[in-house]
Parts: C-alpha cells; sequence; structure tokens
C-alpha cells in the first residue's frame, strides 16, 4: 500500500492517538491532521511530533483527507460522519474505531454515499486506558481488526481500509457487521460486564477483602476500571446482542451452580476443564 496523501483522525482517544503514532511509524501517511472536541487537547497536540496539523473544526479536518478514522465514542461516529459529509473530497475513504458496527455501518454509508465511502472498522486492541496520551505505535501489532463492509460496498474502498489497517500492523478479519456484534458481544462486552457486576458485588463485602486478594481477582477484574459511561454507549447500541449473551451465560453459570449444590462433583470437574481447554487453545498475546 502507497501513503495516504492524507490521514484526518478525528476525536483522538488511546485508538485514535495510536492510529496516528502507528501511521506515522509505518509510514501509512504522508501528513496526519488530528481534530479534537476539546481547544486544550488541540493546543496539546499541536507540540506531538505525530501530527503534522491541528484542525479547528472536523469539516476544516478533512478538506483534503484521503482516508478519515472517526476515534470517537460509538454515539458520535454517526453524527460526526454526517457532519464531515459535505466536506470530503469526492472518493474519500472513512472508517472508524467503534467496538459496535451494525447500525454505525448502515447509517455511516448512507451519510457519505454517494461520493465518498464509509468501511466500518474495529480493532480488537483498547484497554482500560483512556486518552490519546496514552497511545502506542504497536498497539495494533498482531491484534484483530474486523472491518466490516455492507454488501454493497464499493470493493476498492473496502480493499484500501483492509490495506491501511494491515500497514498499521493489524490482522484484518472481513465480517458482516451484524455478525461482527454477535461476536463481540461474546468475547468483549459480555466480559466487561462480568468483570464489572464481579467488582460491584464484591464492593457489598467488607472492603478490607480486597487487600487480601491474590493475582486471580486482578487479573479477572483489570477490565472493570474502564470508562463507565464510554461501556454505557456501547452496550446501549449493542443491547439485543449482549442481552442474549448475558442470558446463555446465566444459563451455564446456573446449570454450574447446581451442579455444585447437587454435589455432582463429577461435572463441576467437567466443566471447569471445559473451560480451561479453551482458555490453552487461546493465541499467545502479542
Amino acid at each position: 500500500m502507497t501513503a495516504h496523501p492524507q490521514l484526518t483522525i478525528l476525536a483522538p482517544g488511546l485508538l485514535g492517538g495510536s492510529v496516528a503514532r502507528a501511521a506515522r511509524v509505518h509510514v501509512a501517511a504522508q501528513r496526519i491532521v488530528i481534530w479534537a472536541r476539546r481547544p486544550e487537547a488541540r493546543l496539546k497536540l499541536r507540540d506531538q511530533p505525530w501530527c503534522d496539523a491541528i484542525a479547528d473544526t472536523p469539516e476544516e479536518a478533512v478538506r483534503n483527507a484521503s482516508i478519515v478514522v472517526i476515534a470517537a465514542p460509538v454515539d458520535a461516529i454517526v453524527p460526526l460522519a454526517r457532519q464531515i459529509a459535505p466536506a470530503l473530497p469526492p472518493g474519500a475513504l472513512v472508517t472508524d474505531v467503534g467496538s459496535v458496527k451494525g447500525e454505525i455501518s448502515r447509517l455511516g454509508g448512507a451519510a457519505l454515499a454517494p461520493h465518498a465511502h464509509f468501511i466500518g472498522a474495529h480493532p480488537m486492541a483498547g484497554s482500560e486506558k483512556t486518552g490519546w496520551e496514552h497511545g502506542a505505535a504497536g498497539l495494533f501489532e498482531n491484534r484483530t481488526c474486523f472491518v466490516t463492509p455492507l454488501p454493497g460496498s464499493d470493493a476498492r474502498a473496502v480493499a484500501d481500509v483492509v490495506a491501511f489497517w494491515s500497514k498499521l500492523g493489524a490482522e484484518v478479519v472481513t465480517v458482516d457487521p451484524d455478525r461482527h456484534d454477535e461476536i463481540v458481544a461474546h468475547i468483549s462486552h459480555l466480559p466487561q460486564v462480568i468483570a464489572s457486576s464481579l467488582c460491584a458485588f464484591l464492593a457489598q463485602k467488607n472492603p478490607t477483602w480486597r487487600n487480601y486478594a491474590g493475582g486471580g481477582l486482578r487479573d479477572t477484574t483489570r477490565i472493570a476500571g474502564s470508562d463507565a459511561q464510554l461501556w454505557r454507549t456501547i452496550l446501549e447500541q449493542n443491547r439485543d446482542e449482549v442481552l442474549r449473551a448475558l442470558g446463555k451465560f446465566q444459563d451455564e453459570l446456573h446449570a454450574f451452580q447446581a451442579a455444585l449444590a447437587n454435589r455432582d462433583y463429577v461435572d463441576v470437574v467437567a466443566r471447569m476443564e471445559r473451560g480451561k481447554a479453551y482458555r490453552d487453545q487461546f493465541r499467545p498475546r502479542p
């Protein structure tokens, strides 16, 4: 992939800041322009070596862009796409980093058609930290990045977005937006709900208990430190799939509870061994 003449990043947080750093390191763009919502953030970004220019408005930021990454929270992606649509050059590519894709892909595509292309994406590379200050050029290395075209998406635009994320080091998986939402409801959103709920439950107990915990509790609940308002928007947009995943998980938990209550330790061990086998087959951490 040749370097894009201009990459524009809108509303950079952890992922947007990492896109800019990675694009600079991997020469994915000749010029990097950034717009941040808060004036104080724009002021700080002017001093960063991985930015070539800071724009005061989203429209100004995308005016000469060949590719745009919208790195805003999921409830702000479509409004930003609609806002920048009139200012985009013909044929411009717009992608995003949102962890919900069905509605975003459809409404984003409708907002830009026919003169520009919205091809949704979701790099599986976040953390409990937020803010562009925590970004890293290597954040996407060997991490999955979903690209979620619609059936009618332009094939060349899809290929270019796949090439862009690959250039940043990601392992790209192309999947239907609704299928993506089902997958991440199970492997990302459900774990977040479980970790947060476990901590909320333990918070009702004696507060000194947490001082006695070993690594197991820390490992299990690391993501409970994530931003609650950010996750509220994700869960709101993927509500139906998360509810289905929660229902199936509750069935599994109730079955475990029944086995333990009935002293069916053969079943208890079988369930724990099945869990261990699944965990042992995880790919090594990048």
